[in-house]
Formats: C-alpha cells, structure tokens, sequence
C-alpha cells in the first residue's frame, strides 16, 4: 500500500487475465480441429505432449526444426482490422522451411504478444493458425498470449511459431542430392506471402495509395491484395516427394532474400543454376510495387517472391509428373532453369551471379533474360 493509499492491481496496469481466459474459451473449437492423433492432452497444460514412439521404428529418424514470425504484414491485418488470415502467413512460414529438407511437420507452437488482450481478436489470430495447421496436418499444441501494455499499443500484435518435424536420415534433400543436368521447377506464389512488407509499405505511403483504393490491375483493394494469405505448401510438396516415378533432390522456399539467395543456399559449390524470367510473368502486385517505388529490378528481387513460392530440382525426365501431380493440388508449377556443372556453366556477362547465402556456402545462382510483357 502506497502512502497515498491507492491500491495498484495487475488490472490497473493494464493487464488483464479476465480477457486472456475469454480468448482461451473463444479459440478451443478451431484448436481442437488442429490435432494428429499422436496429440496427448489437450489446450491449458503447461506443455503440448505428442507420442513420438512411431519414431522407434524409423531406422534413423532426424527431427527438424524452424521458428518465424510473418514481419510488418501485421500492420496491414491491424490497419485493415482483420485477424483470420495471418495466422495462414505464421503456419506457411514455419512449416514450410521444415518441408525444405523433406521432413513431415508433426507440431506447432505459437506466441502472441499484444498490447491490449482482445478476446475475440485473440480467437480470430489463433483460429487462423489452427485452420492452417489442420490443411498442413500440424497438430498445434500449445501458444501463450502476453500482454504488454505500454511496450505495445492496445491495439498492436504480433506472432511468432515454432514447428518440429521428422524425416528419415536416407531421406533427407539438399544440396547432396543435386546433380548436373536436373532441372529447376519453379512453384507459383499465392502473393507476396510474408516477405518484403517494409518495402511494401513504404512504397505505397510515398505513392499516397490508402488501403482502400481499388486497383484494377488486382481485381480488389489494395489492402486485400497485401493481405492475401501465404500459401501452406507442406503437404503439397510432401504428396510430390512421395509420387512414384518422381525424385526431387532438393527444395527451396522463397522467402527473404528472393529466388537467387534461397536457391543458392540448397545447391553444392560446385554446381551452377541459370533462371530464365522469360519462364513467367510475375503476378501484378510486384510490378506494381517495382513500378510506384521505382524499385530497381535488383532491389526487388532481393525482397519478394516475384511470383515463385517454391523451387525444386529433380531429373529432367521427371518433371512432366511432378507438374501434373502439382496442379492436381492446385499449384502452377513450369521449367524455369537449369543446374549444370560449374566448370561448364555458360555465364552471360554483366548479370550478377549469387554465391551462396546466409552463411552457406552453397552453389551459384544467376538469373537472366527479361519477364514477357
């Protein structure tokens, strides 16, 4: 008790456990939905248990795991007031690193911090992750929400996941597997995804466009085409890997730091990659972003996806199979490349030549020719 005798409570200071309890109750009906039978207990434990005894009988299980959040595309869900959708950048952008090396993802955490606990903008967030997660196959055993009054405004979030997954020792793609002669398959993008928004942003404040504004080009608003969700690819590429008749040998996830650096990064030092743009037109959100910013072609390639979500390399004579078995599932997928020995690489001069990224010493990537009109 103060010497003024004002009595100060959790409440007081801005936090509220009422709302936090509320936020639970709203979200157990799409939580529930995000399991896998191997899924022990249930929402409110201290920890998510999962029986990991089918692992027993792998003959050399390795777990894989991956952590990310979705960046500034937070301020376009807060802007435009709508919650149901990041959760799918979250899951998209965790998931899908774990994929890269061909192992299932089994679960997924995830956190929350916020300013203010909204109960029912809490619910939509997580329903968001949990709907992801059962179209993934992740069971998504625990989160924690946090209020942080005074660090954040009330009306500012934002999110951030951890997944685990497993995958067969023999099994496991990567730069090992590639060889001279496969072929780059290019995986088309739902958007922009989770990448690149800080650029984004500060493109379309220097062009005065509001999130309201209708631009043709996108068919809807601009704030529905910025918040367009990140397309879940895990099962996917997991049905892909298990065709008969198909051996991928590597896969790379576009994310930050474009198609060059992530495609370099699963590729061995001596191999080269030649992309060929005139392969496909990027979808008009990233011309549009190139053209209001005037955003030299290097700068936006190093952001965003330009269209392409996801790469794999596989046999030439593979590929007809795995594009059919794609667009089964609903992807685009095309010939955009090709891996040859780096000795014999035909490198056209004047185009940079990517060695490598985020501390890999991977293989050289180079990116030529001119997206058609």
């Amino acid at each position: 008790m103060s010497d003024q005798g004002e009595q100060i409570t959790y409440a007081a200071a801005g936090v509220d456990v009422e709302a936090g309890d509320k936020a639970v109750e709203l979200m157990k009906a799409d939580v529930r939905r995000a399991t896998r039978p191997e899924v022990l207990g249930g929402l409110g434990g201290f920890a998510g248990m999962f029986d990991a005894s089918a692992l027993a009988r792998m003959d050399r299980p390795v777990l894989a795991t991956s952590t990310d959040g979705v960046g500034t595309k937070v301020a376009i869900a807060q802007a435009l007031d709508r919650h149901d959708t990041i959760g799918f950048d979250l899951v998209g952008m965790v998931v899908d690193d774990i994929v890269v090396c061909g192992a299932e993802p089994l679960f997924m955490t995830d956190y929350i911090a916020t300013g203010k606990v909204v109960p029912e903008r809490i619910a939509a967030i997580v329903g968001g992750i949990a709907r992801a997660c059962e179209q993934a196959g992740v069971a998504l055993v625990g989160g924690e929400t946090a209020e942080h009054p005074g660090l954040l405004d009330p009306d500012e979030y934002d999110v951030a996941g951890a997944a685990t997954g497993v995958v067969e020792y023999a099994d496991v793609l990567g730069p090992q597997r590639v060889r001279p002669g496969d072929v780059v398959l290019g995986i088309a993008s739902s958007g922009l995804h989770s990448n690149g928004y800080s650029l984004v942003r500060r493109v379309v404040a220097h062009a005065g466009w509001e999130l309201d504004r209708h631009v043709d080009e996108f068919g809807r608003t601009l704030g529905e085409e910025l918040l367009e969700p990140t397309r879940v690819y895990s099962r996917d590429l997991l049905d892909l890997i298990r065709t008969d008749g198909v051996d991928v040998h590597a896969l790379s996830h576009v994310t930050g730091g474009g198609l060059a650096a992530n495609l370099a990064r699963v590729l061995p030092s001596d191999v080269f990659a030649r992309v060929d743009r005139a392969t496909w037109t990027p979808p008009p959100v990233f011309t549009t972003v190139q053209r209001l910013g005037n955003v030299s072609q290097a700068d936006v390639e190093r952001t965003l996806n330009m269209g392409v979500g996801f790469v794999a390399m596989l046999p030439g004579d593979h590929v007809d199979l795995a594009v059919r078995t794609l667009a089964g599932r609903g992807l685009a997928a095309w010939t955009m490349g090709e891996v040859t020995a780096l000795e014999d690489a035909r490198v056209e001069d004047g185009v940079e030549v990517v060695r490598g990224a985020k501390g890999v010493d991977g293989g050289s990537v180079q990116v030529v020719g001119d997206h058609p009109a």
